[in-house]
């Protein structure tokens, strides 16, 4: 169930922490709700810092330098970049799996990024509000205690879904370096079956980058007007791990 607070209601007789003024009749406040567990925070945190040093390492391993200064055997630019990306990719994928281990041990808003609850029709009259809201055309929003449903189709689709395949065909291109015997190619080889071509699996991959490109700029812009015009921490909640409702 989404832990919903919709306009309107008394919000006072569901959280605590609400100052009221001398005459009780009116309430003043910020109540505050414990979301994101430590865990969650560090991957999340951990996981935007790899996924920034990917999309600007991959950018550049797609379209390369086109000369630098000097003699070559004095430069390993490419070199580092390749290494910077390599290394990123093996921390988002450590640290992508603690995340999703983690939904088994933490509390339930642990659990949103990792599925729709697609048979729930509340669940989907909660999208098209949110759409509304999200398009100016509803006057007050619905205050959630975890991510909104629109917020938790987006995580799914476009971070979940989006990551585990950035990780796979990863892994599988980078098994063309390390060889048929590496644990790598073991693992993500399958994915040449799907792909015979390499040409393809690079093109998919690097498609997906922009995708991810995307999904980033849509967040990011999505986390701040929230916090802004919803009247609920969004951006300092993944720090503090605590939601805040200002009423």
């Amino acid at each position: 169930m989404m832990d919903a607070i919709a306009p309107g209601s008394d919000v006072r007789s569901d959280l605590s922490a609400i100052a009221a003024d001398a005459s009780g009749e009116r309430a003043v406040g910020r109540p505050t709700v414990y979301v994101y567990e430590a865990p969650v925070r560090i991957c999340h945190w951990v996981n935007a810092f790899s996924i920034l040093v990917l999309m600007v390492t991959g950018y550049f391993i797609g379209s390369p330098l086109p000369t630098v200064a000097g003699e070559a055997s004095d430069n390993f630019v490419m070199g580092y970049i390749r290494f910077a990306h390599f290394a990123a990719g093996q921390v988002l994928a450590v640290f992508f799996l603690t995340r999703f281990l983690w939904a088994f041990v933490g509390n339930h808003h642990s659990r949103q990024i990792f599925y729709i609850p697609v048979h729930r029709k509340q669940f989907w009259k909660e999208v098209l509000h949110e759409i509304r809201w999200y398009a100016f055309l509803e006057r007050k929003p619905k205050m959630y205690v975890g991510h909104n449903p629109l917020s938790q189709t987006a995580m799914f689709t476009g971070f979940t879904l989006f990551v585990a395949f950035m990780i796979v065909t990863g892994f599988a291109l980078y098994s063309e370096g390390t060889g048929i015997d590496s644990w790598q190619h073991k693992l993500f080889g399958w994915v040449f079956a799907i792909w015979p071509n390499s040409q393809d699996v690079h093109t998919w991959h690097h498609l997906g980058m922009w995708a991810l490109v995307m999904f980033v700029m849509v967040h990011i812009y999505a986390a701040v007007r929230e916090d802004i015009m919803s009247r609920q921490s969004i951006v300092s909640s993944m720090i503090s791990g605590e939601r805040q409702f200002r009423d």
